[in-house]
């Protein structure tokens, strides 16, 4: 497990202390000149919004590339009842991410948010029931509530959003991680 950015940690506290001070800081160069926001929305995230907010923290503590913040709608989560979990990228960093109800009262909500927006950042599916890597989804039992990503998987996403220039990709959703279900409750 990555520790916190500590140059980011550091960065916000002198900040911080500057500002109390009424001095004003200047940031003569960002850790990672690739550092790319991803802006996420989560008014139709519902019981959900939670753990998109802790998701978000955890990609930011795991990658240097990314900076993901409630700014605006690049990603927009919500849920259903119903249908799996899913996340729909339409480029890299954005897209939608939906989180089927039923299916987190049985895995994780955390673990599934977290990989599914792991799918949003560029990474794949990996069936192989490995509990310690993020995008193993639901092969690895309901049982498995590891929400960090491994860190080939980290690295991954750095390596994608280290590159300057992207062409555009098609919409990809990514489906199946998650299996159904096996108790539906009573949909209101």
């Amino acid at each position: 497990m990555r520790k916190p950015k500590l140059s980011r940690l550091l960065a916000t506290l002198a900040a911080v202390t500057l500002s109390a001070l009424g001095a004003v800081a200047v940031d003569p160069a960002p850790a990672s000149a690739a550092l790319r926001n991803v802006c996420y929305n989560t008014s139709q995230a519902g019981p959900f919004a939670t753990y998109a907010v802790q998701a978000a923290s955890i990609w930011n503590n795991y990658t240097n590339n990314i900076n993901m913040a409630q700014c605006g709608s690049n990603l927009v989560i919500s849920y259903t009842y119903g249908g799996g979990s899913y996340a729909q990228r339409t480029s890299l960093g954005n897209g939608r991410v939906v989180i089927d109800y039923y299916q987190a009262q049985q895995y994780s909500p955390l673990r599934i948010m977290t990989h599914e927006i792991g799918h949003i950042l560029g990474l794949a599916d990996n069936y192989n029931g490995n509990c310690a890597i993020l995008m193993s989804g639901g092969s690895a039992g309901t049982s498995c509530t590891n929400p960090y990503p491994a860190s080939a998987e980290a690295a991954r996403v750095d390596s994608l959003f280290g590159f300057a220039a992207r062409s555009a990709t098609p919409a990809q959703v990514f489906t199946g991680s998650w299996p159904a279900p096996t108790v539906v409750a009573a949909q209101r």
